[in-house]
């Protein structure tokens, strides 16, 4: 008996318009469009403000607002003066730089809060960097961050490299040590706004997105039964051995502590 297999693929709302529209140019690498959906569905048909930075032939910005529904106010950064003429209804474009920090600064002072801020500009360095530092916090307390097109950081003509000083991809990665700050023993390593507003970081191939969410206090818990006592022989540990263990974990402690000091591998007594 032949087993014959069907797989169907089902289009997301996003990637169906991509595909059917015969409007303005859009330009996505196709995985993108899962990674939309996923972060971005909970947002449709609400009064949100969405910018865009990398405007080009107005094509997402169309997409957004047919994704989005009439109730979302659409914003897009561009450095061509002719993408100005692509504005209209819902969808305003302003033209500048966006490693221009006072551009962007003026930019916080004219548009409401955002709830889901993209940056599909430039894709430079400096240009990713200064973006996030300028806008991020401009960004609503359960709003989305979204950088796309990180595969610059490893493009020579972007100045980019494997863990290359200077790239998008290696600033970022200090997001996740901050996310975790609360648990850090080191004074030096301190709880930052970052730590307290971000829910949770998602990496992808060549996207990143940052869900922001006021972070309650931490706390843990336990719940259920032990499923197992103690071994007798672990409780009755002579004072003596108890006395060379404690010696013994202090020693590995303090080793461990100058390790970290100079960022070298731990060491555990085995």
């Amino acid at each position: 008996m032949q087993i014959i297999y069907f797989s169907i693929y089902i289009m997301n709302d996003l990637e169906k318009y991509f595909r059917e529209t015969n409007d303005r140019l859009i330009h996505k690498w196709l995985h993108y469009f899962d990674i939309y959906e996923r972060h971005f569905a909970r947002f449709r048909d609400k009064d949100i403000t969405i910018l865009e930075i990398g405007v080009s032939h107005g094509g997402s910005l169309q997409m957004w607002k047919n994704y989005f529904g009439s109730k979302a106010k659409i914003y897009g950064i561009d450095i061509n003066p002719e993408c100005k003429a692509l504005e209209e209804e819902n969808i305003k474009i302003f033209i500048g730089s966006q490693s221009d920090r006072k551009f962007l600064s003026e930019i916080k002072k004219t548009i409401p809060a955002i709830d889901i801020f993209i940056d599909d500009g430039g894709h430079g360095m400096e240009q990713q960097i200064v973006s996030y530092e300028e806008l991020y916090d401009h960004v609503k307390e359960n709003g989305v961050y979204l950088c796309e097109d990180l595969h610059t950081s490893y493009w020579i003509r972007f100045g980019g490299g494997y863990k290359r000083k200077g790239t998008f991809i290696e600033y970022s990665k200090n997001f996740i040590d901050q996310l975790n700050a609360y648990h850090s023993e080191q004074k030096a390593f301190k709880v930052n706004n970052f730590t307290d507003s971000v829910d949770s970081i998602h990496y992808y191939d060549s996207v990143i997105v940052v869900e922001k969410k006021k972070k309650e206090k931490l706390c843990v818990e336990s719940s259920g039964t032990i499923s197992f006592k103690v071994p007798e022989k672990l409780q009755n540990i002579s004072v003596f051995s108890r006395a060379k263990m404690k010696a013994n974990r202090l020693s590995i402690l303090k080793i461990n502590e100058i390790l970290r000091f100079f960022r070298c591998k731990g060491f555990i007594w085995k």
